[in-house]
């Protein structure tokens, strides 16, 4: 029986731009693919009109120029959760403003499209931003290659995408937010270290385990024992 108890998750979605942040977002949100590219910056809605047969909570809201936010409830092992999802522009130019949002951010998923090895590269910067902006060696986060369905325009390798997560000491998926392949697995996985670097660091610190508020930042790498790897279009889970 799912826990009663509303827990509030705040994900931040970073990376480059056209990697398929948005379209990551919406499929978790909404089941569909947006399939032509519209910067979030635009501040044009890729969400379509609600559907009475799809997600009894989700909420949206825009900052227009900066990121677009999405509310949605879902039960993760057992323990009903309210993600609260922070689709953040990619450019380069709003470099300051994701430095705001990365404040309050409890977890992020790092991005970047396996067809395209630039946007491989700057997640290296993304996750350096974050922890100098958390002041932390380590923060909850999971290294996400998407378009794994594009294998036949593959320019970054599984085992590349693995080696930087094993680099930060994180998990790592490839997804496809067009074949919907890994993409409830990137969101409730950074849910699950969340929870389990809160837990962590309550028994570190003697702090509570809701939110930040007492975290000092000790690093955590996934144990042997607690990798998963799930076999789809290449896709791995680390």
């Amino acid at each position: 029986m799912a826990s009663k108890f509303l827990r509030e998750y705040k994900l931040v979605v970073v990376g480059g731009g056209g990697v398929g942040k948005s379209c990551l977002t919406i499929q978790l949100i909404q089941s569909h693919f947006v399939d032509e590219y519209d910067p979030t910056i635009e501040g044009q809605s890729l969400l379509p009109p609600p559907r009475p047969d799809r997600a009894p909570f989700v909420e949206r809201s825009s900052n227009r120029v900066r990121a677009d936010s999405y509310r949605k409830q879902c039960v993760i092992d057992d323990e009903v959760a309210l993600l609260d999802v922070l689709d953040t522009a990619g450019q380069e130019e709003y470099s300051a403003m994701r430095e705001q949002y990365m404040r309050t951010g409890e977890g992020f998923l790092l991005v970047y499209s396996i067809t395209d090895r630039q946007s491989f590269e700057e997640i290296m910067t993304f996750q350096q931003q974050i922890l100098r902006v958390k002041d932390k060696d380590y923060f909850p986060m999971i290294v996400v290659g998407n378009k794994c369905d594009l294998d036949g325009e593959r320019q970054v390798s599984t085992q590349e995408g693995q080696d930087l997560a094993r680099q930060f000491g994180c998990k790592f998926i490839e997804t496809s937010a067009k074949s919907r392949i890994n993409v409830d697995n990137a969101f409730y996985d950074i849910v699950r270290e969340i929870r389990r670097y809160n837990k962590e660091m309550s028994s570190y610190s003697g702090a509570p385990q809701q939110g930040q508020n007492g975290t000092t930042g000790m690093k955590q790498f996934d144990q042997e024992g607690e990798a998963e790897k799930k076999g789809c279009c290449g896709c791995v889970v680390m």
